[in-house]
């Protein structure tokens, strides 16, 4: 089955309850600095930074595959402001070039295969204004991630309880496969999820190959470095080669 979350309406609009603002989008925010620039968020999903972004006078364009995602996008406070485009990363093009590159909320693990991550990367490099950064954060593979993912929850949805359950699937290969059900009054939706997990070597690797480096790699949202055996992110900071 597809991945729901990224198609259904009511799945889109629930997105935010489950993912809202936390700390990661603290990080991403405060590196467009005070200065207005030129801001791509590449998977931006419903928006929350490109709105974030946009009420401090930064230009962003918001670029998601999901029609839905963007529907729900626009609805945001400064959602005029914004220039959305639906399109992958992989394929989206534009005149424009950036000061900052973003691709958040681990949306780099859906891309499964070599073809697609470096089609990212070469839009990402293509796009980069002189001087520019790129930013995007990826789940160590060393941590145990189904002792982690197996949960329930109840999300409140204006009065109404969604009952939402994820369950493991299937691991191997460097993937993780996974199910999420959100039980409603009247039926249960179902998402199916698979992501692929490289590590820090397998990822420089591809940068280097399409022109870009890592000039750091934090392992938290405090900036702290990346260490293998305990931190949970990845979160790379790219400039070009």
């Amino acid at each position: 089955m597809p991945d729901l979350h990224y198609e259904d309406p009511l799945l889109a609009e629930l997105y935010d309850l489950d993912s809202g603002w936390s700390i990661d989008r603290d990080f991403y925010l405060a590196l467009a600095g005070q200065a207005p620039k030129r801001i791509l968020d590449l998977g931006c999903g419903t928006g929350l930074l490109c709105d974030a972004y946009a009420a401090l006078c930064h230009r962003v364009t918001g670029v998601d595959p999901a029609e839905a995602m963007l529907d729900v996008a626009r609805q945001k406070p400064n959602g005029s402001l914004i220039e959305w485009v639906q399109s992958s990363a992989q394929a989206f093009r534009s005149e424009q070039q950036f000061d900052l590159i973003i691709m958040t909320g681990n949306a780099f693990q859906v891309f499964l295969e070599d073809e697609d991550i470096l089609a990212t990367f070469a839009t990402m490099r293509k796009h980069l204004a002189a001087d520019g950064m790129i930013a995007f954060e990826t789940r160590n593979p060393a941590i145990d991630w189904p002792a982690l993912w197996n949960r329930d929850a109840d999300l409140d949805v204006d009065g109404r309880t969604v009952h939402q359950s994820r369950r493991i699937l299937k691991t191997g290969n460097s993937r993780i496969s996974f199910e999420t059900r959100y039980a409603l009054a009247d039926r249960t939706l179902v998402s199916t999820s698979e992501l692929l997990f490289l590590s820090r070597p397998e990822i420089e690797e591809r940068l280097n190959a399409s022109g870009l480096r890592a000039e750091a790699v934090y392992g938290d949202w405090q900036k702290d470095p990346f260490d293998e055996a305990v931190s949970h992110e990845m979160v790379f900071i790219v400039r070009a080669a």
